[in-house]
């Protein structure tokens, strides 16, 4: 109950004083939006040019990998594992 009253008690104080000093609040809103805007501008350039850098390394490893390489790479795959069993058993 007294978190309500001082909250009532607060919010008509603060009402007041908007009233009072309505030209400063337009100063400090007029120069905090651009500074706002631009902060979230390029916020929104960076994670856009981090998606694009994924994307393009996610392109790049799937038209870099031939099928030779597959194949290969399967191939030392299985020796690997037959090397892992041989020394299970020894």
């Amino acid at each position: 109950m007294k978190a309500l009253i001082g909250g009532a008690i607060i919010s008509v104080i603060g009402l007041i004083l908007l009233v009072l000093w309505w030209e400063e609040f337009l100063m400090i809103l007029s120069g905090t939006i651009p500074v706002m805007l631009l902060l979230g501008g390029a916020l929104a350039i960076y994670l856009g040019f981090d998606e694009l850098r994924e994307s393009w390394s996610k392109d790049s490893l799937s038209s870099g990998t031939s099928a030779i390489e597959v194949e290969k790479y399967k191939h030392e795959i299985d020796e690997l594992k037959k090397e892992i069993e041989s020394l299970k058993k020894g």
